[in-house]
């Protein structure tokens, strides 16, 4: 029987969240890039090993399988730049906001983005 190898991929990297669940009475381990796992287990580090170890299973299934492995978030090069569609009525209602503030629409969005991070 063939053991699978452990990937290339540093299952460490990915962006993963632990939080208490009061419905499930565990902490819930979860990962940004795979959104349909989770781990739950009465520690924080408990749930949080249970969710490593699980995806580096599914990684290395994705790859005998031939599948796309998403890369971490953290790896992933970004611009700086997004396009974002508003409605009309939205879209006048950020530029006024902005104009107020004598802030472009940019520096606007950026500010408020930036007030909730």
């Amino acid at each position: 029987m063939n053991t699978p190898q452990r990937s290339q991929v540093d299952v460490t990297h990915y962006s993963y969240r632990v939080a208490w669940s009061a419905e499930d009475g565990d902490f819930v381990a979860t990962v940004a890039e795979f959104p349909s796992l989770s781990w739950l287990d009465s520690s924080q580090v408990g749930a949080l090993r249970g969710l490593e170890a699980l995806l580096a299973d599914v990684v290395v299934d994705l790859q005998e399988q031939g599948e796309v492995v998403p890369e971490p978030i953290s790896e992933r090069s970004y611009s700086g730049k997004f396009n974002l569609r508003l409605g009309e009525k939205l879209h006048r209602e950020v530029a006024l906001r902005a104009a107020e503030e004598n802030l472009s629409i940019n520096q606007w969005v950026v500010r408020r983005l930036m007030a909730d991070a």
